[in-house]
């Protein structure tokens, strides 16, 4: 269901974003027109913390990561994911937060998941409901998205949860 994006995904990822542009403006900041190209995913893919795949019948389907991770007395992380919009509704988010939750906790010894929703978006609130996050509550002018600082319902998910 996940797996490790490595630099070689660049291409596919690229094609992946590209195709789904339309799809996911309304919900990622606005990008530099080389991040959907290869160059630029593999520069994405080298930089970031823990990238990882979310494949579905042998392709790459989107993108799950965890992003600012704080080690010592907080052993936190952000959660981030989305799905092209082809493959939407099927649970594939739903599955990979599932499983990229047991390898945070279990594997990378985290305490504290936090994931950020627009507000608007009902289907990544309930794909975070249903792997047991709970709402911290709403962060106004939390990210700018699409051009626009746009308020945000916060959740984390604890490994005790």
């Amino acid at each position: 269901m996940i797996r490790r994006l490595v630099p070689d995904d660049a291409a596919e990822l690229a094609r992946l974003l590209t195709s789904n542009r339309g799809f996911l403006t309304p919900f990622q900041p606005e990008h530099a027109e080389e991040f959907f190209s290869p160059e630029g995913q593999r520069s994405r893919i080298e930089a970031a913390e823990h990238p990882y795949a979310i494949v579905d019948d042998h392709d790459i389907a989107g993108v799950i990561a965890l992003s600012n991770l704080v080690r010592g007395p907080i052993q936190s992380a952000n959660l981030g994911y989305w799905v092209e919009e082809a493959r939407n509704g099927r649970g594939l988010a739903t599955r990979a937060v599932h499983g990229l939750a047991e390898l945070a906790f279990r594997e990378l010894g985290l305490h504290r998941l936090e994931a950020a929703a627009l507000v608007d978006n009902v289907a990544s609130r309930r794909v975070l409901e249903k792997n047991r996050f709970t709402l911290i509550g709403l962060a106004p002018r939390y990210l700018r998205i699409a051009g626009a600082w746009r308020d945000h319902y916060l959740f984390q998910r604890t490994a005790e949860d």
